[in-house]
């Protein structure tokens, strides 16, 4: 029933004789795909097929044509009383714009009733052989360079007089009144497609075919409808324009294809009573109201897939459950602004389950703000409690004094020892210790933070210029300075400083008995150096703070 003949160069007249036996064949479709025709051999192929007992179809997909259309013989076969159907896909003619008006097959379309003719540069149709095409009920000729005056002379008046369909999408078209006009007395022509030519502004009057049922504009760059459209229309699709409103007067439509435009409300309800399906998909539709909705007294599909709704439970219920629309596609975009895609693109709302987040959005991300605000304040106050600011600065501090050298040259050096003590303690260092020690033969340079320290520097630079100043750091310890937080931060940088250069910079005086567990665990190093070196013991008994002074005195000479 379906011969298909494929990757065959038909080019030597002689050997067409061997096909005589396809006149025999009862198959009712034939298709050549990727052959190669000649004007020699056009003419026995065509005999040939005219005497298929059964042929209906002819299809040639990606052939190849040589020549101009000047037969050499002349088709003498009769006409075929079965072939109904023609289809011509990307035919290659090298010289298309030598080919001949093909009057010499005029004789042999009379019964055709559907031709497709696609991708083929057809740039005309001549008028006389529009007119032998009297059987012709649907016509393709898209994706060709047909013009707005070639149109005219194609379907002159007499041409095509039983075409219901046509199909002129992907021409060269540009003007839509005299597009109208050149098919105007098509009395019988129901469906045309002109979508994907360049009309752009369209006039307000325009001449149409009376029977027009069916009109795809889509992809035209039309800006504006005009009263120009038909109002005989019972289906009009304008997708893909730059439409920004609709309210033509079509009181026969039935279907309405808006997608792809500018709209940012419905159509109305009242210019298009009898309306049944209507898509709005891929607009900047964000809502429209129940009234909107319910003015629609006949729609049964409405598809407003891929726009910024905000939607809400309420709403979605009420079209499912109240409206009289059957099927509510609402594919959520991929951009959305409320709620979050709905399971799957298109999906009917009927099955669509919204959780917690999407019914109640605003009170849900209200409730998350007051959560993490909640949580700021309370990570705020615990920072401000335990001086997290305090620690970060001060590491900061230290990693960049990491970077410095570990010893400071010796012309740097401006005192004997850096004094670390509690504020509690400050009458024993400066009163006692303070004048043993600034007042020896010879004196030792001792920096105290009340004395020495820079005003309006911060405390830590302070403390890190003062550390690495002096030949050594003197911890006066007590159960004072270790409850100390003032104390802690100082012990803090000289635990990095100091004890990371496993050196003997670091002297411990105890003023009074203190055990090592009483020290804060963190710092590991100075309670291993309390348990692994020796350490000086303020005397109460005055006959040995003789001997406490001469072995502080010796350290800080070391």
């Amino acid at each position: 029933t379906w011969l298909e003949v494929r990757e065959i160069a038909f080019t030597i007249p002689a050997e067409m004789q061997l096909l005589r036996v396809m006149s025999s064949s009862f198959a009712k479709k034939i298709s050549f795909k990727q052959a190669l025709l000649t004007d020699a051999t056009m003419p026995e192929i065509a005999s040939i097929l005219e005497d298929m007992p059964k042929l209906v179809e002819v299809e040639l997909t990606d052939c190849s044509f040589l020549g101009t259309g000047r037969w050499e013989i002349q088709i003498q076969a009769k006409q075929s009383q079965t072939l109904r159907v023609l289809t011509i896909e990307k035919l290659s003619i090298e010289e298309f714009y030598l080919f001949t008006d093909l009057r010499d097959v005029e004789s042999l379309l009379s019964l055709l009733t559907k031709v497709t003719v696609q991708n083929t540069k057809v740039f005309l149709v001549p008028c006389s052989l529009s007119k032998h095409l009297q059987s012709l009920e649907y016509l393709d000729l898209s994706a060709n360079l047909l013009g707005d005056q070639s149109l005219e002379h194609s379907a002159c008046p007499g041409g095509w007089p039983s075409l219901q369909t046509l199909n002129l999408s992907q021409n060269s078209l540009s003007d839509l009144e005299m597009t109208s006009k050149s098919l105007s007395h098509l009395r019988k022509l129901i469906l045309l497609d002109i979508s994907q030519n360049n009309f752009g502004e369209i006039p307000d009057v325009c001449e149409w075919p009376k029977n027009l049922k069916y009109l795809n504009l889509s992809s035209t760059q039309i800006p504006k409808l005009t009263t120009c459209i038909p109002s005989t229309l019972e289906v009009l699709d304008v997708s893909a324009n730059n439409l920004k409103e609709f309210g033509l007067q079509l009181p026969f439509l039935k279907e309405l294809y808006l997608a792809k435009n500018q709209l940012k409300t419905l159509p109305g309800a009242a210019p298009v009573p009898n309306l049944v399906a209507l898509s709005v998909r891929r607009n900047k539709l964000n809502s429209f109201s129940r009234e909107e909705f319910e003015s629609f007294e006949k729609m049964e599909l409405l598809d407003a897939g891929d726009n910024n709704f905000i939607c809400s439970c309420e709403f979605l219920s009420f079209i499912h459950h109240e409206a009289r629309i059957a099927h509510v596609l609402v594919g959520w975009p991929d951009r959305y602004v409320c709620d979050s895609p709905l399971a799957v693109r298109g999906m009917q709302v009927g099955a669509v389950h919204l959780s917690l987040m999407e019914c109640h959005r605003s009170l849900v991300v209200s409730a998350i703000c007051v959560l993490v605000f909640l949580v700021i304040l309370i990570l705020v106050a615990v920072g401000y409690k335990y001086h997290a600011v305090w620690y970060l600065r001060m590491t900061w501090a230290w990693l960049q004094a990491k970077r410095k050298p570990k010893r400071a040259p010796p012309k740097d050096i401006c005192y004997d020892a850096f004094v670390s003590y509690s504020e509690n303690d400050s009458d024993w260092v400066e009163n006692t210790m303070v004048q043993e020690l600034e007042q020896a033969c010879p004196p030792f340079r001792l920096c105290l933070h009340k004395r020495d320290f820079v005003p309006g520097k911060w405390i830590v630079d302070n403390i890190i210029d003062s550390i690495e100043k002096s030949h050594k750091t003197l911890f006066v310890l007590s159960e004072h300075f270790v409850q100390s937080e003032w104390c802690k931060y100082e012990l803090d940088f000289s635990h990095f400083r100091l004890f990371d250069e496993n050196n003997d910079a670091a002297i411990l005086v105890l003023l009074e008995p203190i055990q090592s567990e009483a020290i804060p665990k963190r710092f590991c190093k100075l309670r291993k150096i309390m348990n692994t070196k020796t350490y000086l013991e303020w005397p109460l008994e005055e006959k040995q703070q003789d001997m406490f002074w001469f072995n502080l005195k010796i350290a800080l000479k070391s």
